[in-house]
């Protein structure tokens, strides 16, 4: 490990001097030519990102094109605190700053929006697989507990832009690329303008046959968002998706069947058949919709309004058996903002709101008859109900001091009702007692390039539907919610014309009453509340234009990026399983070391190159820690020529490989898994080439 960090800052330290070695050349050559300043909307207005005091990162459209398109695991891993995983093509799951003990598969713990829309419904639940990356124009994360504006939450908070906000041309976009293992990803944008009103459709359709035996994934999807402006400044968007998602899923190998042949499905047992026996996969039908509208009542107030509902389809023929679900959610998010008056030493805004969700779900589980459904086994409906009033209180003193202080009261309850064996008349209520979550921060500029920053915040997660009601069949009302206390600090620089930023924190972020995922022999699913852990850590995202994006030379544009995560997340003392305590182990699934370095080089005629390293250290794969994961090297690129060939025509062809060291790794790992079946191998080396038309 000291080896790395080493490297990480040598190579730093020498970026920094090439940087100011040419500092004069870039004056004169790029003086009319100062980036943009980033600026994200995830705090329910405009601001710059130097200047917010927490932890945000920040996906362009520019970054994600240089990524790999099939799925979004490559861009998020690139942001420092951010782990995501896809044990097979389609399987994603994502945790910040913490672990994936409450997910054996899926997305928990983290809120994710859509627009102003809530892509997590009430019952904890985010079908993040079911868009299409190509839809996504940008990416916010906050990292860190964020419940004061955004509910329950211990994990962050993600925010997803499908909204252009930048353009109002008439085009066409086409996009096809395919690859290794039957990959094959084709996409179409159309934006058409009629006065005031902005129509956007994307259509996807992605197909790859996988590495492994039985991990084929197939995806149709399509976006409409309608953008209407009216009384000058004031906006209606409409939006709208729906997503066919369905994938195999080959199972968890041991470590002796992963090392002789990775590509292989779960074998049968002389007690349970195979994966492929089974036919086991995940079908997703998901529809969701809604309206957002941003209304400017006067110069100082104005209110955003959103309405909407989704409804999801959800099959799953397993191991053991077959479940079927489905959720309808329907809700609304609301907030005014009074600002002050500008052009003052002493800038304020105050905002109040509330959002509010319900989530209906028919939970069936049946036998599973070599993927057939057969004989119901349970059949329950869970209604879950979240709502919280939020208020935040922002204020600049003489344009150096910015300083906030949110505050949500959160409330969480669930009623249950068997269908069938018991058939019950009446449903069941579980109230949890309403929770305040708070959130204070502060930053202060240094000088205009250097911003200090602090934040205490309040982290609050009540357990998911998918817990509460696990494959075991059993309802656990005993299930309490988890909390805790982010303490955190950190600072951002830049230079004089922001080619260069710095982004680094420190926190240190202490949970209660960890909701854990436990298996029984026969491999059926439960959860308890298994005590705390402590998770202290460090972050840091550097970038820099080595050489301007508009240079001249045969190397036109040179930019660096490293992202580096340190933590040392480990079981408090009463942290406990049915059988022994785990007092300062190392906490399950998560690697102490990620760096993940890059290098974007421009030539002459509009070529490119993107380069990308990414080292993950050792993963704990039991809470005893008796099994750990090998740290693996993984190394990508791409490379491609953008052309014109008239002023509205533009065309760019590309090409690209992954895991070019050809490294034998896992890409999400079954933790504490029965039998030991512990690995879910990732491709070795493979390409892709494509290529994008614009019109």
């Amino acid at each position: 490990m000291i080896k790395h960090c080493l490297s990480l800052f040598i190579t730093l330290s020498i970026a920094s001097g090439v940087s100011a070695q040419n500092i004069h050349i870039k004056q004169k050559k790029d003086t009319a030519k100062q980036l943009e300043p980033v600026i994200i909307r995830g705090y329910l207005s405009d601001q710059p990102l130097l200047s917010v005091p927490a932890s945000v990162s920040v996906i362009s459209k520019a970054q994600l094109s240089l990524q790999p398109d099939n799925s979004f695991v490559s861009a998020l891993n690139s942001v420092p605190g951010v782990r995501a995983e896809e044990r097979s093509p389609g399987s994603y799951r994502l945790s910040i700053r913490g672990s994936l003990l409450r997910s054996p598969f899926g997305i928990r713990d983290v809120k994710i929006y859509y627009d102003e829309i809530p892509l997590t419904d009430a019952g904890g639940n985010t079908y993040l697989n079911a868009i299409d990356i190509n839809s996504i124009n940008h990416i916010e994360i906050l990292k860190g507990p964020d419940g004061s504006l955004f509910g329950a939450n211990s994990g962050g908070v993600v925010l997803l832009s499908p909204v252009n906000l930048h353009t109002d041309s008439n085009s066409v976009l086409l996009g096809l690329n395919g690859g290794s293992y039957g990959l094959v990803h084709e996409n179409v944008a159309i934006q058409n303008q009629i006065g005031n009103s902005r129509l956007s459709l994307n259509q996807g359709y992605e197909s790859y046959g996988g590495y492994r035996q039985h991990s084929y994934m197939q995806r149709h999807f399509i976006q409409a968002v309608n953008r209407w402006t009216y009384n000058g400044k004031d906006e209606l968007r409409a939006l709208a998706f729906y997503s066919d998602l369905n994938y195999q899923t080959p199972g968890g190998l041991t470590l002796a069947q992963y090392q002789a042949d990775p590509q292989s499905a779960r074998l049968p047992t002389k007690f349970v058949p195979g994966a492929i026996a089974q036919k086991i996969g995940i079908t997703t039908k998901m529809l969701l919709g809604g309206v957002v509208n941003e209304l400017h009542i006067n110069n100082r107030l104005r209110n955003v309004l959103s309405v909407f509902g989704s409804y999801v389809d959800f099959s799953n023929p397993f191991i053991t058996n077959y479940e079927q679900r489905y959720e309808s959610t329907y809700g609304l998010r609301t907030y005014f903002e009074l600002s002050s008056e500008k052009h003052t030493d002493y800038g304020w805004k105050l905002n109040l709101g509330l959002e509010w969700q319900q989530t209906k779900a028919d939970i069936n589980n049946y036998g599973n008859r070599k993927g057939v459904r057969d004989t119901a086994q349970t059949l329950d409906k869970i209604n879950t109900n979240q709502h919280f009033f939020f208020t935040r209180y922002v204020f600049d003193l003489y344009k150096r001091w910015h300083a906030e202080a949110a505050l949500s009261l959160n409330f969480y309850d669930y009623k249950f009702r068997n269908v069938y064996p018991n058939a019950e008349a009446d449903f069941t209520n579980r109230h949890f007692t309403p929770q305040l979550m708070p959130r204070v921060a502060l930053s202060y500029d240094v000088t205009d390039n250097f911003i200090w920053r602090a934040s205490v915040s309040r982290g609050y997660s009540t357990p998911t539907t998918a817990e509460i009601r696990p494959t075991n069949n059993i309802i656990n009302t005993n299930l309490q919610a988890q909390y805790g206390w982010n303490y955190e600090t950190g600072f951002r620089l830049r230079n004089a014309d922001q080619s260069m930023f710095l982004d680094a924190s420190v926190f240190y972020y202490v949970l209660h009453n960890a909701i854990v995922l436990r298996l029984n022999p026969d491999e059926t699913e439960y959860y308890i509340n298994a005590g705390g852990t402590h998770q202290p850590g460090i972050e840091l995202y550097f970038s820099d234009w080595i050489i301007s994006q508009n240079g001249s030379g045969f190397i036109r544009g040179l930019q660096f990026n490293e992202s580096l995560t340190l933590n040392k997340f480990t079981f408090s003392g009463d942290y406990h399983n049915a059988t022994a305590n785990y007092p300062d182990n190392k906490l399950t699934g998560v690697p102490g070391q990620v760096i993940v370095s890059s290098f974007q080089i421009k030539f002459p005629d509009r070529f490119y190159l993107f380069i990308e390293h990414n080292y993950t250290g050792r993963i704990p794969l039991t809470d005893a820690n008796t099994v750990f994961a090998s740290h693996y090297n993984l190394l990508q690129t791409k490379a491609g020529w953008q052309f014109t060939v008239n002023r509205k025509s533009k065309f760019e062809i590309y090409a690209g490989a992954g895991n070019l060291l050809n490294e034998k790794y896992s890409l999400g790992n079954d933790l504490n898994a029965v039998g030991n079946r512990f690995y879910n191998p990732a491709p070795l080396r493979n390409y892709f080439i494509g290529f994008n038309a614009g019109f």
